[in-house]
């Protein structure tokens, strides 16, 4: 472990962050204090930035001062569904942007429990048909991480149903694949997780299913199709209790012979390549971005 994980734990400690994800109900209004809805300059690492409505979405357009390639880093934040984006989202897709020379849209989804899971998605695949008028489907890279991971597999999901172009490949950070959190496997992960606990957490996904089950498709992809995928890179935590669903989507794709690279953080916390100041985190970030250089330079 890292001087920069010990420190980032230290500071989990002190903020309470365990103690928040708890409760239930959780106190959304709370973490919604992280909120920054429209970026500070130095948030951007240089890129310029431009903000527009999208079917209840705030998108807003990343652009480097060096563009380089005509690829479009589609990027859908984490939060639980109830918050975000936070500092850490936007400091880590404007690095990302500028270190792969890419244009990139931050999407800033509808929130629940205001919204429910229908509500978020259809914005989410609005979004994405706004996007395709601009770009390639074949240059389009999705990126989401812990909810926003879960937006990304929902979105190629609906879009395979739907016979409509696919992404070149997607990103997924840590995501949520089983909103359950029935998984008995979590038990055990949960002593250790420093940051999710099974009640908040479930706690949050109720609020956006609203009615439905917290095993509908829709808001579990793990239930979900997966045949014909695009290439998946799928980030995992050893310390994370959304950990062993990502196993079952790893099995999944391999049933269906799909692609999927799985880099595994040993005692990492959930969504540390996002996390500030530690050495494992720039390490993931330099990896993020190897994966989409390789993507343009294939093209």
């Amino acid at each position: 472990m890292s001087i920069g994980y010990a420190l980032v734990k230290l500071v989990l400690k002190l903020k309470g962050e365990k103690k928040s994800w708890s409760q239930d109900p959780i106190d959304y209004q709370k973490k919604r204090t992280q909120d920054i809805h429209i970026p500070k300059k130095w948030h951007l690492q240089g890129s310029t930035y431009k903000t527009n409505e999208v079917n209840g979405s705030k998108v807003t357009i990343i652009t480097p001062k060096n563009v380089g390639t005509d690829f479009l880093l589609l990027y859908c934040h984490g939060g639980a569904f109830v918050y975000g984006p936070t500092r850490e989202n936007w400091l880590v897709i404007a690095k990302i942007a500028k270190q792969t020379q890419s244009n990139a849209w931050m999407i800033d989804y509808p929130k629940a429990p205001e919204n429910d899971i229908r509500t978020i998605t259809e914005s989410v695949y609005q979004v994405y048909l706004k996007a395709i008028k601009v770009y390639k489907p074949s240059k389009i890279i999705l990126i989401g991480d812990s909810a926003g991971g879960n937006l990304i597999m929902t979105l190629t999901q609906r879009l395979l149903y739907e016979e409509k172009k696919i992404p070149n490949r997607l990103i997924a950070i840590t995501p949520v694949m089983d909103a359950s959190l029935t998984n008995p496997k979590i038990k055990k992960i949960d002593s250790i997780d420093p940051i999710l606990s099974v009640k908040g957490s479930r706690s949050s996904k109720k609020m956006c299913a609203g009615e439905r089950s917290l095993k509908d498709p829709l808001i579990s992809p793990l239930y979900g199709n997966f045949d014909s995928f695009p290439p998946i890179h799928l980030f995992m935590a050893t310390h994370d209790i959304l950990a062993p669903d990502q196993e079952l989507l790893i099995e999944k794709i391999e049933e269906n012979k799909g692609e999927i690279e799985v880099i595994v953080g040993e005692g990492m916390p959930h969504v540390w390549p996002i996390l500030p100041i530690m050495a494992e985190s720039k390490k993931a970030r330099a990896k993020i971005i190897s994966i989409i250089n390789s993507a343009t330079e294939d093209e």
